[in-house]
């Protein structure tokens, strides 16, 4: 059974490029554009992964990470996902397990996730 990745990203240039990275090494991507989008999919199916993008319309990232936590605990990693210049301090203050900054390299993000997700 493939692993199973949730991107959680607004810009859907960003999400469609990491679903598709993702896809061709074998893995099943689902995508939401916001928090509450991603709860919703984490409803239907808990990811090996959350990829989760920290500024976002309708509910941002740590909000999203603490819905989560609240509920599921630590049930899949939480990477943060930022442009901002302070992702490791944004990915400590919402305990996610890993940060990765925007931009980032294609090589980069893959070897994040495979780091995380069985092969």
């Amino acid at each position: 059974m493939p692993s199973r990745v949730l991107v959680v990203e607004d810009e859907e240039d960003i999400a469609v490029l990491v679903a598709l990275l993702l896809r061709d090494r074998g893995m099943e991507v689902a995508t939401a554009a916001d928090g509450r989008a991603a709860l919703a999919e984490v409803e239907r199916a808990m990811p090996d992964l959350i990829l989760l993008d920290m500024k976002m319309p309708v509910m941002d990232g740590p909000a999203f990470a603490q819905a989560f936590r609240a509920r599921w605990g630590r049930a899949a990693p939480l990477v943060a996902f930022t442009a901002a210049e302070d992702a490791d301090r944004r990915a400590a203050a919402i305990d996610a397990d890993a940060s990765l900054g925007k931009p980032f390299d294609l090589p980069q993000l893959v070897a994040l996730v495979e780091r995380f997700v069985k092969r």
